[in-house]
């Protein structure tokens, strides 16, 4: 195969690598912790060791809860609103993402976010908009439904670590989910997320969902079944899921990763050597960063 474009879910990469890491263990001279910084891009010089790109792009989270999304479902990672509205980071985090950002900036690799929307729908649509082939790199389940084995596009999946990644195409979808990787949005919305604020349908656990997905083939058609007589429910799912109608009705917007939004053209390409040097060697010395920096350059030039 070519060497992939990746894809990489920053947000989801920076949350896990401070959580992973203790502040005490990793701080900058003036006391400020990076460990989210040095975890971070210890992360991209594993990933490109291994995955060996030709091209790279970080999707960024400008819109961590779009409103489009909260006015269809206004639960939707509601439990995540802090007190001023915005979302709640960890304050030794918050003030490390602008070093993960010039760092990506004096090295090259290219940053992308949009107004309004969610790394994971700029991950989306960079999914259909670039040449295959595509490796997506997150811990977030959502982005099961992006994988296609005809383009193809998988999902790097790093719910235990880049070091344990797992790689999903299609079998593997329908492997761990009984669904192919179309059906996993429609899925989502019946079984519901409780870390994104999606209640789901009450009383229609995973398995039921992935029944009734196979069986169907998509939501759409297991609602217009619910009218067919003998379609076939078990006892009560039918009740279910007319019940829940209202939420049935919004829902797929709201679980369905967009792949159309309006992004800026970059230039993907994994640089040879850092874009600026100069600036690369003041950012690794003003935030003790040398070792995580040499080692994702080393990466960078071996590839």
């Amino acid at each position: 195969m070519d060497a992939p474009l990746l894809l990489v879910d920053a947000p989801s990469l920076y949350f896990r690598a401070y959580f992973g890491i203790p502040e005490s263990a990793a701080k900058a001279p003036d006391g400020t912790p990076v460990n989210a910084v040095r975890g971070f891009l210890d992360m991209l010089a594993q990933l490109i060791r291994t995955r060996r790109p030709d091209r790279m792009i970080c999707a960024l989270d400008e819109d961590w809860r779009p409103a489009w999304r909260v006015a269809l479902l206004p639960s939707y990672k509601a439990h995540r609103v802090a007190a001023d509205g915005g979302d709640q980071v960890p304050d030794g985090l918050e003030p490390q993402i602008p070093i993960i950002l010039d760092v990506l900036a004096a090295l090259g690799i290219a940053a992308l976010g949009a107004k309004d929307y969610e790394a994971d729908d700029v991950l989306g649509t960079l999914s259909v908009r670039e040449p295959g082939p595509v490796e997506v790199v997150s811990g977030d389940r959502d982005l099961f439904q992006l994988v296609d084995d005809a383009k193809p596009v998988r999902l790097l999946y790093c719910g235990r670590g880049v070091a344990k990644l797992e790689v999903f195409d299609d079998a593997a979808i329908r492997l761990k989910y009984g669904v192919p990787a179309s059906g996993y949005a429609d899925l989502a919305a019946l079984r519901g997320d409780p870390s994104d604020g999606l209640p789901g349908v009450a009383g229609i656990g995973e398995k039921t969902a992935a029944r009734l997905v196979s069986r169907y083939g998509d939501l759409a058609s297991i609602r217009t079944a619910l009218d067919e007589p003998g379609a076939g429910f078990a006892p009560g799912v039918r009740t279910k899921l007319l019940a829940a109608a209202g939420y049935l009705d919004v829902a797929p917007a709201v679980v369905r990763v967009a792949r159309d939004v309006a992004l800026p053209d970059v230039d993907p390409a994994l640089p040879k050597a850092p874009a600026d040097p100069d600036r690369l060697l003041e950012l690794a010395s003003t935030w003790n960063l040398a070792s995580p920096t040499r080692r994702l350059v080393d990466a960078i030039c071996a590839t």
